[in-house]
């Protein structure tokens, strides 16, 4: 409890809710302002975060908690008025330096992130936000071709710090990362490195979570580079994992109609897999792999508001569960 002296050494477990909806063909993630934390949970908030806002969290109490999902969907439902019903861990996050308590003496928080999808309904607008993830990851989304961010500062910064590095073995890693994350030299973009990018950026310094944690690399810069919006503590670091885990799950299991209303058109669920994903499908070729996939079936209706010639409306086919062990929308076609 706040004013209550933490014994050294003390570790408390924190959960963290990363939601993900689509809305207008836009990945979002709902988060809270940090305004709306309660004293407790703005104790363990970096003194200088610039901040606003992060996902829903809270302190895991065994004695009020049964189970820590039970925890989390509370938390979700107290800050931001939303009801989760199917939540699935993430990762546990448990790196020092992830808040200030080590120098205010106060407890050190093992996050557990927890990962939930949802439709966009009328009762999300009870609390919380909904915030395109791109915003805070700008260089994932290729839609609209490469990353122009990726090109001209991303990749000659990570190079100035891999430059730096001891000559060598170190120094050949340090390329080679830079090569692998972000598709340089001829390795391609691999969409599902999101956490992999992230982390990368975290250890050269240029973001603004390293700076605020005190990260000596971030200190050799004379500026850093406005890369996306920073969230508290490592919640920035949480959306990515949750991106990597929604990206690669896609491919083998039928997750994205978890997103879907139950009828719409084959242009729609492209559209929706293009979002999370980050980049840009064949038409045809989508259709074709989808269809013959068994994954969705006609309704026998139509819809008039495609903006030209109505377009016939699709389910998803719950059938395919059983019939295979991976039931996924292929995104490299």
């Amino acid at each position: 409890m706040a004013g209550k002296k933490t014994e050294k050494g003390a570790v408390g477990v924190g959960l963290n809710a990363a939601i993900v909806s689509l809305e207008d063909n836009q990945p979002m993630i709902l988060t809270v302002p940090v305004s709306s934390l309660s004293g407790i949970q703005a104790s363990i908030l970096h003194p200088t975060t610039e901040a606003l806002y992060g996902l829903p969290f809270g302190r895991f109490d065994p004695v009020q908690h049964r189970t820590m999902e039970i925890g989390v969907r509370g938390f979700v439902r107290e800050q931001t008025g939303l009801d989760v019903s199917y939540v699935e861990q993430l990762y546990t996050f448990g790196d020092r330096g992830r808040a200030a308590a080590a120098e205010a003496g106060e407890m050190h928080v093992v996050s557990i992130g927890y990962l939930a999808l949802t439709r966009m309904t009328d009762q999300h607008s009870m609390g919380g936000a909904w915030r395109n993830w791109y915003r805070a990851f700008p260089w994932e989304d290729w839609r609209h071709g490469p990353s122009e961010l990726i090109e001209s500062v991303i990749v000659p910064r990570l190079r100035r710090w891999a430059d730096g590095q001891e000559a060598g073995l170190a120094q050949r890693r340090a390329y080679d990362r830079i090569d692998i994350c972000f598709g340089v030299g001829g390795s391609g973009f691999d969409e599902e490195k999101v956490l992999d990018r992230y982390e990368l950026l975290y250890e050269a310094g240029v973001l603004y979570e390293a700076k605020r944690d005190g990260r000596k690399a971030a200190f050799l810069w004379d500026e850093l580079p406005r890369l996306g919006e920073p969230m508290i503590l490592d919640h920035r670091r949480i959306v990515a994992t949750a991106m990597s885990r929604i990206r690669a799950k896609i491919k083998y299991r039928p997750v994205i109609f978890d997103l879907m209303p139950q009828s719409f058109t084959l242009l729609q669920l492209q559209q929706s897999v293009e979002a999370i994903s980050g980049s840009l499908l064949h038409k045809q070729n989508f259709r074709r792999l989808v269809e013959s996939g068994g994954l969705v079936v006609a309704t026998g209706e139509m819809s008039s508001q495609t903006g030209g010639r109505p377009a016939k409306l699709y389910r998803f086919r719950k059938e395919v569960l059983l019939e295979r062990r991976t039931a996924g929308v292929r995104v490299r076609i």
